[in-house]
């Protein structure tokens, strides 16, 4: 009886050597996509390892590991769809300790059920019920799930069921042309039947069809040499957005330019004392609460169109978005309630965002419910530039690099450091007198860093 308990005991410590790595909560994002594993059995781990890299509808993810030890068995492949909660990999935490536990106390194998005891249970932990039934439900999912082989498929890329697609396919539908109704932007038959009523309206009143001619395909290598280099993933994904908004959305673009002298003279006053806080109090921290005075000031900037194209929904949140750069393009964060943050806050949060987003660390959640985006290339240079609407907001910001220059006041030219703005808005939403009236109440706040405090 000692030595059945033994082996038995022995077995529970075996087993809680083994630790399940499963998928987080992902912001509500379904079915994403593993596209890399960064790891194979027997590579040592720690909660700081990215184990797998992940594609959503909206960006490129690292996920690191939940527990350390030895990677054990990795349980998805690429392709495979997760959730959250599915188990993609194993590790071995503690398992040395418990062999050796082992070893020393061996019973002799003096009989069957004794060469039936340790050694096995050393050799492979026993797996719950429960265990296996999640394995086999991974299992399912990447053999359902089609692999990566290159450019995503258009079908891919949007939430529709099978019907939906279907339906699509027989009407010659692109999908990433419908704006979605259901939850989480996902499209019903209904948004496909009503797309297609869209464009018989627009054929029949003369308009012009959404389907465009094909670019014409060319051989360069006629020319000359060439190099084939395969875009990103961010790329590929942002780059369908960003044509699909560019030919929705009928843009015009605003713009104007700043007085930031004293903005810039306070920040300055203020940048000592903050280094030893490991703060860095940068220009766009300003912009960004210059932005909610104007969203108040003017609500159908803070707006988007519902699905019927009828009705405004105005937000009464203030979520921005600030796109920041990685070297595998272009990711836009979302600053989550800039009203109620003050400047050291938001600057704070805004430089964990930018790195979380350099090191590919973004969840869904961390990029959704924007009301109004900000694209900043002050650090780079320029003195004006068309943003592209981050759909389904309404409007966007462009920041160029500020420079000083001569202006007149008293009499006299005087140098004022001036930041350009470039303001892009939705002209089915917004007149061209409201898109300058809001960038010149921007273009006030920031001039007088105490309109910030109203």
């Amino acid at each position: 009886m000692a030595c059945a308990w033994h082996i038995n005991n022995l077995k529970e410590m075996t087993l809680a050597s083994i630790k399940p790595i499963t998928i987080p909560d992902l912001g509500g994002a379904t079915d994403v996509t593993v596209i890399e594993i960064l790891v194979k059995p027997g590579d040592k781990v720690t909660t700081e390892s990215s184990v797998v890299t992940l594609e959503s509808d909206k960006a490129t993810m690292e996920l690191p590991a939940t527990e350390a030890g030895v990677i054990k068995e990795i349980k998805v492949k690429v392709g495979a769809k997760v959730n959250m909660g599915s188990v993609i990999m194993t590790v071995e935490t503690n398992a040395a300790p418990a062999k050796a536990e082992e070893t020393k106390s061996k019973p002799k194998p003096t009989s069957a059920p004794k060469r039936n005891g340790s050694k096995k249970a050393a050799a492979a932990p026993i797996p719950e019920p429960e265990e296996k039934e999640e394995a086999e439900a991974v299992e399912e999912t990447e053999e359902a799930a089609p692999v990566l082989t290159g450019v995503l498929e258009s079908s891919n890329d949007v939430h529709a069921g099978p019907g939906v697609r279907r339906l699509a396919r027989e009407l010659g539908v692109n999908l990433m042309t419908v704006t979605g109704s259901g939850p989480k932007q996902r499209i019903l038959k209904e948004d496909v039947q009503g797309f297609v009523k869209n464009q018989l309206t627009q054929l029949q009143s003369g308009g012009m069809p959404m389907t465009l001619p094909a670019a014409p395909l060319i051989d360069f290598t006629k020319f000359g040499p060439v190099e084939t280099k395969a875009l990103s993933r961010i790329k590929k994904i942002s780059g369908k957005n960003l044509q699909r908004n560019w030919m929705m959305i009928p843009h015009v673009t605003q713009f104007a330019e700043a007085d930031i002298t004293a903005l810039e003279d306070f920040r300055q006053s203020q940048k000592a004392e903050l280094e030893k806080q490991q703060v860095k109090l940068t220009p766009l921290v300003f912009i960004m609460k210059a932005v909610v005075g104007s969203l108040k000031a003017f609500p159908n900037f803070n707006a988007s169109i519902d699905a019927s194209g009828e009705n405004l929904l105005l937000k009464k949140y203030f979520h921005l978005g600030v796109a920041v750069d990685t070297p595998d393009g272009l990711v836009v964060p979302v600053i989550k309630d800039v009203d109620k943050k003050g400047l050291i806050e938001l600057a704070k949060e805004l430089a964990q965002m930018s790195e979380k987003a350099r090191k590919k660390q973004l969840m869904p959640g961390d990029m959704q419910g924007g009301c109004f985006s900000i694209s900043s290339l002050g650090g780079i240079g320029g003195t004006a530039f068309t943003p592209i609407i981050n759909a389904p907001e309404v409007a966007i910001l462009g920041i160029s690099k500020s420079s000083y220059k001569p202006v007149y006041q008293d009499g006299g030219f005087v140098p004022r450091l001036m930041l350009p703005l470039s303001l892009s808005y939705d002209h089915r939403v917004i007149d061209g007198a409201d898109g300058a009236r809001f960038i010149m109440h921007l273009t006030n706040m920031l001039s007088d860093i105490r309109n910030l405090l109203l």
